[in-house]
């Protein structure tokens, strides 16, 4: 009986700390959503089941695999006072509490890729990008495949996928 109670502690525990970690960085968007220096993206779970459904053709039968698994996309970016921003995010957001994946450092930006597993499959890809020129913050959330997900962030044309092309680099 005790290691049950103890084993709906621990749980109970481990659902407040995704919570948080999750809250904290919706904070972030919400923070700088409407503010005009900044460009935000949400795209739902809803959004991506239609287009799954409505991209029913063998070329995209990939892009397909990608979009039922996800659960839902922030965008943030800015290219006010980026580096500033940058700083920021990384004091602000659980960055701790996720793995990091990569980090680059290219004439003068900083790319930094994280996830969060939970057994074995990664739920939450997170990249911060920061330089002189622009601060980018993405969060991809669902059952994520990292080569899957830049093939399909070429495909959306969005602000900053360019950065996951270096998972890709990375890989081989």
């Amino acid at each position: 009986m005790k290691s049950n109670v103890s084993f709906a502690f621990l749980f109970f525990l481990s659902l407040l700390s995704v919570t948080a970690q999750q809250d904290a960085i919706e904070k972030f968007f919400k923070d700088y959503q409407e503010n005009e220096n900044f460009s935000a993206v949400y795209v739902s779970p809803k959004m991506f089941n239609m287009v799954s459904k409505a991209a029913t053709d063998q070329a995209n039968a990939d892009l397909n695999a990608v979009l039922k698994d996800l659960k839902g996309l922030r965008i943030l970016s800015t290219n006010v006072t980026p580096e500033k921003i940058y700083k920021e995010a990384n004091l602000r957001l659980p960055v701790k509490d996720y793995e990091e994946l990569m980090t680059v450092k290219d004439k003068g930006s900083n790319v930094r890729f994280l996830t969060k597993e939970s057994g074995n499959v990664i739920s939450e890809l997170l990249m911060i990008v920061g330089g002189p020129n622009e601060f980018v913050m993405l969060s991809f959330i669902g059952t994520i495949d990292l080569a899957k997900i830049s093939k399909l962030a070429k495909s959306l044309d969005i602000q900053g996928a360019e950065h996951l092309d270096k998972i890709e680099k990375k890989k081989k």
